[in-house]
């Protein structure tokens, strides 16, 4: 049964979308404004394959990882660390991360982030 203001969307049904810098990545909107979803926020799906990885790079947008699966490595120019099943992490605005799967093994990831200034 629909309910007001609610919104449902099967994994089946979510929108496969280019990340920009991103390599050997599937992404997938779950959420998302253009589809009736969230006005201040969306949220994305990943799957990295091995090898597979973001690009050292800042954004002007909040974001927030969610690993659900598997281990994913976070550079950023403090360091790195190793994110893994069920680690969250939050990247404010500006600050400039980089991706990359050193495993043999996919990684599922969950990513929630707000819209760009100008478009919220």
């Amino acid at each position: 049964m629909a309910r007001a203001g609610i919104v449902k969307r099967e994994l089946k049904d979510a929108v496969t979308y280019p990340a920009a810098k991103h390599f050997d990545v599937k992404t997938f909107l779950l959420q998302h404004r253009d589809h009736g979803g969230p006005k201040s926020f969306w949220v994305g799906l990943s799957y990295f394959l091995p090898e597979g990885g973001a690009e050292m790079s800042a954004s002007d947008i909040e974001r927030v990882y969610i690993v659900l699966s598997g281990t994913l490595t976070l550079v950023t120019d403090e360091g790195e660390m190793k994110l893994k099943t069920m680690d969250t992490v939050y990247i404010p605005p500006g600050v400039k991360r980089k991706l990359i799967n050193k495993s043999k093994e996919p990684v599922t990831m969950l990513f929630v982030a707000t819209y760009p200034e100008g478009e919220r």
